[in-house]
């Protein structure tokens, strides 16, 4: 049974909006910070957004202002709010644990594009 599944992405016009979230299963969600991590083609893996269990959060100055990230811990899911999307924010998303100790879900591709 797969511990993150990861939803939301799409095609996007630049400056739009997409709402990803991140169905975890219950106990690593309740008992870690987690993250959103990106890849784009040719690129490594990074950390764009943090959430600690008490809620206090961190961006990549790439993101800052932009994304939003929480979390609702009676559903165990995580979510990424991307605001005023740009190019440079095509990739594939993925949420884990921080720092990252579960295997990478599918994740869900994002492209924004005009």
């Amino acid at each position: 049974q797969a511990q993150l599944v990861e939803s939301g992405g799409g095609l996007v016009q630049p400056g739009g909006s997409l709402r990803l979230s991140c169905a975890a299963s219950a106990f690593i969600f309740r008992f870690s910070d987690m993250g959103w991590y990106r890849q784009a083609p040719g690129k490594q893996r990074d950390l764009v957004a943090r959430i600690r269990r008490d809620g206090v959060t961190n961006y990549a100055d790439s993101v800052k202002g932009r994304f939003t990230v929480s979390r609702d811990n009676a559903k165990n899911t995580l979510y990424l709010q991307m605001n005023n999307l740009k190019p440079e924010d095509t990739a594939v998303y993925y949420c884990n644990t921080d720092p990252q100790i579960l295997p990478w879900g599918q994740g869900t591709q994002v492209t924004v594009s005009s």
